[in-house]
């Protein structure tokens, strides 16, 4: 593909529109509507979210994690807390997610503090998991380099007889965090990218200011 070419590329959004009277006035009840009409147009992964952490000094970096849980408290993910990701929440809790339900022509964005989710929350989600994906989890040094493939087959290999009766301990490293939102906004695709927004501010631990943004 030529530049032209990729600069051509684009697509009118005509789906559906969002107002101020239209949305929820609760953001983590619009999340829900949104996420389960996204669940019924049955979109792959519709938990798919972009994950941005950054440095102390304002390195970022994103990846995809999926989330496992919301509610007005924020948004739970689970991962390696020695990854990139969980070494750099350590020294700068700042982070945001993003979804896009590109089928529906919606995206949420989510800003907020990260905070690690307690022990309990953590045992009980890690031993729901499929037993292949607590052993991983197990061998996995997330984020960090290794040799070969063949290091980490080999591994769960060994655990796998290992464990073959017995309950896999969840390992120290392991477990989840939440994303407590400071900022929401909906985004609604709409033709000739006029898009409506609709950000929610926080204002204390109940309250949120709805405001519009200009596309």
């Amino acid at each position: 593909m030529n530049q032209e070419e990729l600069q051509n590329l684009r697509q009118e959004y005509s789906a559906a529109s969002l107002s101020e009277t239209s949305i929820n006035i609760n953001p983590i009840k619009q999340f829900d509507i949104w996420f389960n009409e996204a669940i019924e147009a049955q979109i792959h992964e519709p938990n798919a979210m972009t994950l941005a952490t950054a440095t102390t000094d304002g390195r970022p970096s994103a990846r995809i994690v999926l989330l496992k849980g919301f509610d007005i408290n924020g948004f739970a993910f689970y991962t390696n807390y020695l990854s990139r990701k969980g070494k750099e929440i350590t020294k700068n809790p700042l982070g945001a997610i993003t979804f896009f339900w590109g089928e529906l022509e919606r995206q949420v964005r989510i800003e907020g503090n990260i905070e690690k989710l307690s022990k309990e929350q953590s045992e009980k989600y890690f031993h729901s998991r499929p037993k292949l994906s607590q052993i991983s989890a197990l061998v996995s040094p997330q984020s960090q380099e290794i040799a070969s493939r063949d290091i980490l087959e080999n591994k769960i290999s060994q655990l796998e007889t290992e464990y073959a009766d017995a309950e896999i301990p969840k390992p120290s490293f392991w477990g989840g965090y939440i994303l407590k939102p400071r900022l929401i906004e909906f985004w609604q695709g709409r033709p000739s990218r006029l898009h409506d927004r609709i950000l929610f501010k926080k204002i204390d631990n109940k309250n949120w200011k709805k405001v519009r943004l200009a596309p």
